[in-house]
Parts: structure tokens; C-alpha cells; sequence
């Protein structure tokens, strides 16, 4: 048993993973179970800040790789050009999520946002909608509601959230009709929000790491570049390979055909309980973005003054 599996057991979440042998294709990667039963893949396709041919050709090459996780929101606006490249692929093979923008939280608005994104998307349901920021202007038990009505007509299988302190996603478990399966946040090595990933585990809400490698920042430490060179891997590997060893779904961004490859081959090696926990040491507890105080006068929010 490897050291993957013996981490989840430790931390009581050994039932929602699906074990690889070491036998098994680098593009067969591992699953966490949501509520419902679906299976969500623990590496997929970040796709924050690219468009146009760049996000086809990224998705496109990642697809041809072995991801078949695919993640967007309506405020990358790029779902057409994500729409356009899964059409050459079978559906049911992909796991697909995107995120409404906290402006469009109240009922009718997501409704019509889902159906937008779904359009955009060319797909009659999404595998995970996510509301992609809270916004305290807007009742949360409105939006979820809204969600549960997308669930209901098949619209949505998972309903989440993303960028939710632990306060937050206990309001939202609370009063959610369909379970909250996914907490999409930012988390790196620098970046590591214990106390909201413990409460995760406890509600059993599968965390998944937005800019998972700091936006390039984790590459500056020097333990990560001692692993990279004592494992024969590269800084992006040790990272990635950190977090999923940890039980988080990790969304990398990259459009390079060797770096697209190599951010997938994470689960045909191991590095030791020490070296794991080495990386636990590097935490600064710096966010890229994730910042406590919000400009609530950005558009997104539509709460302007």
C-alpha cells in the first residue's frame, strides 16, 4: 500500500478515493466520490486567464493527454472556445464544471446563467456548478435554491461552492436541499488554510486548489527545489504531487504539450512521509488572490457604490 492511500486513511477519507495501481496508465488518475456518486478526477484543466486558440489548444492537448477533468467559469469567458473542442470528444467521458459570477447570484440569474454557460458549453448538463464567489448582497439561501431547481431539472449533477471561509460553507451546508460537494479555493504550498481544509474533511467537502502552484510563486522555494532534484522531477511535479498526496483535486494551467504531459505523471511515483512533511513546513500563509478584504465595487459583484 502506498503512501496515497495510507495519507487518506490517516485523515479518516480513505472512502473517496479510487486507488491506481502502480501498474495502471499515467492517464488513469485517481477519483474522489461526491455525494451523488460521481466520480471527480484529482488532476484536471485550469483554465483561469487564457482564450481564444489559446485555451482550445490547451484543452485540446490536454484531452488528447488523458485529462478529463475540465474546469471554467462565465467570467473567464471562454466557454464558447471550451465548447468548441469537447464537442470532438464523447461527453460522458469529461467531467465538466463552471462557476457563476457572484452578480448573477440571486434566483432567475442563475437559472439563466446556467443555461447560458450550457449553450456557451454546447452540453445539456454540467458535471459541477460552482457559485464562484459569495456575494453579501445577494441571500445565500436564494442562489442555492436556484442550484437545487438546476439540479432537479438535470441541468447540474454537483452543486459547490469556491473562494468560501469555513463560516461560509457552514451557513451553506445548513441550508442547501442538494449537497454542497466541492469548496474550490485557493491553496499552494505557501498557502496551505488548515482550519478551512480540516473543516472540508469534517463536512465532507472535497477541496479543490485553485492556482495550486501559487501563480509560480512556490517554484522560488528551496525545499521544493531540493525535492525536485532528489526525485528527478520538476518543482511543478513535487507540488502537484504534494497536494494530491494531501486528498485536494489540483487544477494546473498550462499549455505546453511536455508540461501538459508531465502534470499528469504524479501517480506512478512516490515520495516519502518525511518529504511530505517537509513541504508541510514551507506554509507562509500568503495568498495570490484569496485576500480577506474584498473590493466589493468590482463589477463582478454588482454591488458598485
Amino acid at each position: 500500500m502506498g503512501p496515497f492511500r495510507t495519507f487518506l486513511q490517516r485523515y479518516g477519507s480513505e472512502r473517496l478515493i479510487v486507488e491506481v495501481p502502480k501498474s495502471t496508465a499515467m492517464t488513469e488518475v485517481p477519483a474522489v466520490t461526491l455525494p451523488g456518486g460521481d466520480e471527480l478526477p484529482m488532476v484536471g484543466v485550469g483554465t483561469w486567464n487564457i482564450d481564444g486558440d489559446t485555451v482550445r489548444d490547451s484543452v485540446r492537448a490536454r484531452l488528447d493527454a488523458g485529462y478529463t477533468h475540465v474546469d471554467t467559469a462565465e467570467g473567464y469567458m471562454n466557454e464558447s472556445e471550451i465548447g468548441d473542442v469537447i464537442a470532438h470528444y464523447d461527453r460522458e467521458d469529461l467531467f465538466l464544471t463552471s462557476k457563476i459570477l457572484p452578480k448573477n447570484l440571486d434566483y432567475e440569474s442563475v437559472i439563466s446563467s446556467c443555461e447560458d454557460s450550457l449553450e456557451r458549453l454546447g452540453t445539456d448538463y454540467l458535471d459541477l456548478y460552482l457559485i464562484h464567489w459569495p456575494n453579501p448582497a445577494i441571500s445565500l439561501r436564494e442562489t442555492l435554491d436556484a442550484m437545487a431547481t438546476l439540479h432537479d431539472r438535470g441541468h447540474v449533477r454537483n452543486v459547490g461552492v469556491s473562494n468560501f471561509s469555513a463560516y461560509q460553507l457552514s451557513c451553506a451546508h445548513h441550508i442547501a436541499d442538494v449537497p454542497i460537494a466541492v469548496n474550490q479555493i485557493e491553496f499552494n504550498p505557501w498557502f496551505q488554510r488548515p482550519e478551512l481544509v480540516e473543516y472540508c474533511r469534517e463536512t465532507d467537502t472535497i477541496v479543490e486548489a485553485a492556482a495550486p502552484l501559487g501563480r509560480g510563486n512556490v517554484f522560488e522555494n528551496d525545499t521544493v527545489q531540493e525535492l525536485a532534484e532528489k526525485y528527478d522531477r520538476s518543482p511543478v511535479q513535487i507540488a502537484l504531487k504534494w497536494e494530491v498526496e494531501r486528498g485536494i483535486v489540483t487544477l494546473p494551467k498550462s499549455s505546453s504539450p511536455a508540461h501538459v504531459r508531465a502534470n499528469l505523471e504524479l501517480f506512478d511515483w512516490e515520495m516519502t512521509d518525511t518529504d511530505l512533511a517537509r513541504l508541510d513546513e514551507v506554509d507562509r500563509d500568503e495568498p495570490t488572490y484569496d485576500t480577506g478584504a474584498r473590493d466589493w465595487t468590482r463589477d463582478v459583484y454588482g454591488i458598485s457604490e
